[in-house]
């Protein structure tokens, strides 16, 4: 390690902070601190370790650079990103291209020399007269297998703050161990700021360097730019999974109770409006996390860890009859941030929280009142559609005990959800491990609504609900898939979900608590405590079991005219699916697996077959 950079750190930070990085004794972390902490060139420096004192710091300093505002509940503070950074930024998210690799079209890349370059020009000195905050974290429980230590370079102290709930602490796991290498490595600045908001927004910028395991993010303040061990992490997760032969997924992970005292854990991939939280959340059961999930393989069998501790969650249409126990802990106390909503007297409010809208306030428009319109003439809502709350998952009720297991949870099935109004059953299981990757994982579709996009109906592609943050190809992601379970004892079940699906007036079929029973019933499945109807897409529950199960989970009646409407199999909807997965694939045809077009046409003529015997509708007791 050079010895210039132990002197960049001795100039900027005081001695005590000098002494918790130099007591680390790790030559990986402090040459790279070193490094961009020069570059940078911030006032001065604080170095986070895992104790109380540092941690009430950053907390405190959040507050006095107005990056947070207290509220009316003690712990509560709202803090608010800039008007037009209220999300992730696909567009300049990108990584830098490794000569002669192709990442495959789904990927943005940039060349490496050009992104090294510019990101170099806007990170020079940009931290000039602000205190940066470099802190230590584990991604999934500390002195695991699963462990992958990391650190975060910040001049934001919200950032900071909302890593500190988010992530385990790392500090004292680094220590014990100076020889640890390959960290995760993050550097983050929000840049100038005016109104304590990130200024140059068209100079926002996420690249990320998998050569090096450093994401880079600047002129931006939304979480889900800068706090790095989060989507970013994941993308770098992914391409490391993809060396060592384990999976890194956008997945929650939680436990499905069963008779007798029996514990089921099942991981989910949902896109977003899917129903991934909501299904995670459901009332009874417990939750390990809500949205990253790292899979190994252990003992014959497929375990899982939450990779992070806290939740960075949409708060939109969260109320005490929806999500009692999320509300609960937004409104009970505790440490809670809460971001882009409005505040009114020290008190939150944002959009379906099932309370009468004030008439003014402050939200991330800043002064807002009733009919307050954008440049365009839109009316601004008083809370951002993004809106987000952040807390910790202990704090919530239905926290299950193996979110700090070192070992993790024993993985029983995997569920993948998707939203189509037309096509696909409300819940079905897949034949095998290789039908359900492809048929159901890698045949993932989120369809559009009116309300969001003007447009209803069009499906999006999402392979596994992941592609957004794909680090490999398309076919080797797939492939690494297909491949996971060889040499398994017992391999997990895979399951398909669908809560919006629709009659012919365009009413939804499912009620909003119809997925405790379908979470129910999969459960049953993997211990083959139910029976279940093959069909060309995979097995369905059998009517009298889902009537039981209604009647024991929900108290209500459940009338075979629903059943045989919800798990109709709608043959031209489920051929037309088929065509648009094939189209997909066969722009990608050199990287995609040969198993992909086989496991589909299989599908597709086992489709046809039926209409040919039935015709284009069948419900269950016809076959």
């Amino acid at each position: 390690m050079p010895e210039k950079y132990v002197t960049i750190l001795k100039t900027k930070c005081d001695a005590d902070n000098f002494k918790k990085m130099e007591e680390l004794n790790n030559p990986e972390i402090m040459e790279f601190a070193g490094k961009f902490i020069e570059h940078c060139s911030p006032d001065s420096v604080f170095v986070r370790t895992d104790s109380k004192e540092d941690r009430d710091y950053i907390r405190k300093r959040a507050i006095e650079l107005k990056e947070e505002k207290p509220l009316k509940t003690e712990g509560n503070t709202v803090h608010f990103d800039g008007f037009n950074d209220q999300a992730r930024d696909k567009k300049n998210t990108r990584f830098f291209m490794v000569h002669g690799v192709e990442f495959g079209s789904h990927i943005h890349a940039i060349d490496r020399d050009e992104g090294a370059k510019e990101i170099n020009g806007l990170l020079k000195n940009i931290m000039k007269g602000k205190q940066v905050y470099v802190a230590f974290f584990c991604l999934g429980p500390v002195n695991s297998d699963f462990s992958i230590f990391a650190v975060q370079i910040t001049d934001s102290a919200y950032v900071a703050h909302s890593d500190d709930i988010l992530y385990r602490p790392g500090y004292e796991a680094i220590k014990k161990d100076g020889k640890k290498k390959g960290f995760f490595k993050f550097v983050h600045s929000a840049g100038e700021l005016q109104n304590n908001v990130s200024k140059n927004i068209d100079k926002r910028r996420v690249y990320i360097n998998l050569n090096e395991n450093i994401v880079y993010s600047v002129n931006t303040q939304y979480a889900g730019n800068t706090v790095g061990l989060k989507k970013l992490a994941l993308r770098l997760a992914i391409n490391k999974a993809d060396k060592e032969g384990w999976l890194a997924e956008h997945m929650f992970l939680m436990n499905v109770n069963g008779p007798n005292g029996r514990k089921s854990y099942f991981a989910g991939a949902y896109p977003s409006a899917c129903g991934k939280t909501s299904t995670c959340m459901v009332e009874g059961e417990s939750i390990v996390g809500d949205d990253i999930a790292y899979l190994r393989k252990k003992d014959g069998s497929v375990f899982a860890v939450n990779v992070e501790r806290g939740i960075f969650g949409i708060i939109n249409n969260v109320n005490p009859s929806d999500d009692p126990m999320i509300w609960e802990v937004l409104s009970g106390g505790g440490e809670v941030i809460f971001s882009n909503v409005l505040n009114k007297n020290g008190v939150p409010y944002w959009q379906g929280d099932g309370r009468e809208i004030p008439d003014s306030g402050i939200n991330y428009s800043g002064e807002w009142t009733k009919g307050k319109k954008d440049v365009s003439g839109k009316k601004l809502p008083h809370s951002h559609n993004n809106a987000r709350y952040t807390i910790p998952i202990k704090t919530l009720k239905n926290c299950d005990d193996k979110l700090e297991d070192a070992k993790g949870a024993k993985v029983e099935g995997i569920i993948y959800g998707g939203r189509d109004s037309d096509t696909l059953v409300p819940v079905f299981q897949s034949f095998d491990w290789d039908h359900g990757v492809v048929c159901v994982a890698s045949s993932l579709e989120s369809e559009t609504t009116a309300a969001t996009l003007g447009k209803e109906g069009v499906r999006k592609f999402n392979l596994m609900a992941n592609l957004d943050f794909l680090s490999i190809p398309m076919g080797k992601y797939i492939q690494n898939h297909l491949d996971f379970t060889k040499g398994l004892d017992r391999v997990p079940v895979i399951f398909g979900a669908n809560y919006f699906l629709k009659d012919s007036s365009g009413k939804y079929l499912n009620g909003m608590h119809d997925k405790r029973v379908w979470l129910k019933w999969m459960e049953l499945r993997i211990h083959n405590d139910a029976g279940a109807i093959t069909t060309p897409i995979g097995m369905i529950p059998r009517y009298n079991d889902l009537k039981r199960l209604f009647k024991e989970v929900l108290d209500t009646e459940y009338s075979e005219a629903l059943y045989n409407e919800q798990f109709k199999i709608r043959i031209p909807e489920n051929l037309q699916k088929i065509e648009r997965i094939f189209e997909v694939y066969e722009a990608n045809a050199a990287d995609i697996p040969e198993m992909v077009f086989a496991k589909l046409d299989g599908q597709r003529k086992r489709l046809q077959a039926l209409r040919s015997k039935i015709g284009n509708y069948v419900i269950p007791d016809q076959l």
